[in-house]
């Protein structure tokens, strides 16, 4: 590195460091130890800023053949809908697939029309089954009979009278007032990462793995394990000799240490305060954030005036341009990169940096999240049975550079100094697999 490249460097830390948006400034010990102390207020029913709901579902392995189940994905943006069944040799078949746009993206909606809106999609499969594996990517409190009520919405979904609301039965209610079955169905709430661990269960029941572990970092983020329910001090009554999975809602934790752009960028979205962590890793806010950095370092003056004045047009900068940015930083076909496409070496080197030291942040975040998740299972410590961490989401995979930082964090920090194994795995259409086995086995 020549002295330029030195200074450049010094700068870009100096100036993050001011705002206290530095990497560096992130120390995985204790993120970790304070990740871990709010999974365990968390579970004994202490305040916390980790939900660790209960699932009530257990692990079955033991699936009915060729018998039919609706599912339902109602993720970040898109709303998806499809019959699955499972045949002689327990291979998932996926019928009629469809994608919608969830309600409440574009704009405000009330409960009655967010409900309408779901059972219209599957009005012309709500025949094929009395079963719906419903999988609701949304921080739901769990009821014993696999219901749920919803806590909040993340993602910028704008529905606010469905909050506080059980998504099973109002489901139901829709399907029943537009009439398009004639049957009640047996609705199980669960979501995206509790069904990647189940499809992952299905699907690597050959393979070697001591525990699963679901983990989701897309438009939104959140992660599930698998637990004792004698360490479930919240639930009374609960077998202390089984396990089920438990939904961290990993998004809401709030220990890791944020700066002063990530508290500003924080207070501009529609839910301030709610869903902190998930602001800072995940793909509904890289984007933005990294453009209210930028923008920052336009104020402070780090770039050239013409750069400087160029970037000060952007007024919108999605995750998916931040990552096209970082693989090809001088095309002209992304806001950046435009931006910049006249600059010099200075102003071009400078915006790099600043983008790739706000991913690696979020790696080693990401890092710290599924460290402190192995940690607490307490399994994989022989390298023959690692933990099996089943990752989904565009943000992880997609991200430039994102899941190779990760991994490195994860490589040092769990494996070499904590002892812990670990494989990252992917399951094609976990979400749909999963939710049809908790259908057919709830």
């Amino acid at each position: 590195m020549n002295t330029n490249e030195h200074k450049l460097l010094n700068k870009i830390t100096s100036f993050l460091k001011s705002y206290s948006m530095n990497f560096e400034d992130i120390d995985m010990e204790i993120c970790c130890e304070d990740f871990l102390a709010q999974m365990q207020a968390g579970l004994s029913g202490q305040n916390s800023s980790l939900a660790m709901i209960p699932t009530y579902i257990e692990i079955q392995t033991e699936l009915p053949k060729n018998k039919p189940v609706i599912v339902i994905d109602a993720g970040g943006t898109n709303f998806r809908s499809a019959v699955v069944y499972f045949d002689e040799n327990a291979k998932p078949i996926i019928k009629k697939l469809h994608k919608k746009t969830m309600p409440g993206i574009e704009k405000e909606v009330s409960k009655d029309e967010f409900f309408d809106t779901l059972a219209g999609y599957i009005k012309d499969i709500s025949k094929e089954s009395d079963r719906i594996g419903f999988c609701f990517s949304y921080p739901c409190e769990i009821t014993p009979d696999k219901d749920g009520k919803l806590l909040l919405f993340s993602k910028e979904i704008k529905a606010p009278q469905v909050i506080g609301q059980m998504i099973g039965k109002n489901l139901n209610d829709a399907i029943n007032r537009i009439g398009s079955a004639a049957v009640e169905h047996h609705i199980v709430i669960l979501n995206d990462t509790v069904t990647t661990l189940l499809a992952a269960m299905a699907g690597f029941e050959n393979k070697n793995y001591e525990s699963y572990v679901g983990f989701i970092l897309g438009t939104g983020t959140n992660t599930c394990y698998i637990e004792k329910n004698g360490n479930i001090g919240k639930v009374k009554n609960l077998d202390p000799q089984k396990h089920q999975i438990i939904n961290i809602e990993s998004g809401g934790f709030n220990k890791a240490r944020r700066g002063k752009i990530d508290i500003d960028f924080d207070n501009s979205t529609n839910n301030p305060g709610v869903n902190i962590f998930e602001k800072m890793v995940s793909g509904a806010y890289m984007g933005p954030l990294c453009l209210k950095v930028i923008q920052t370092a336009v104020d402070d003056k780090l770039f050239s005036s013409q750069a400087a004045e160029n970037l000060s047009l952007i007024k919108s900068l999605s995750t998916k341009q931040l990552s096209d940015f970082l693989t090809e930083p001088t095309a002209p076909f992304h806001p950046l990169g435009k931006a910049i496409f006249e600059s010099g070496n200075y102003d071009k080197n400078l915006l790099y940096l600043l983008a790739e030291t706000l991913v690696e942040r979020a790696a080693k975040l990401t890092a710290v999240n599924l460290a402190a998740v192995v940690i607490k299972s307490n399994k994989g410590k022989n390298p023959e049975k690692p933990v099996c961490i089943v990752a989904e989401g565009t943000t992880f995979y997609s991200l430039a550079g994102l899941k190779e930082k990760t991994e490195r964090y994860l490589k040092d920090f769990l494996v070499k100094q904590k002892g812990f194994n670990y494989e990252i795995t992917h399951i094609e259409n976990a979400t749909l697999i999963g939710a049809a086995i908790a259908g057919l086995t709830n």
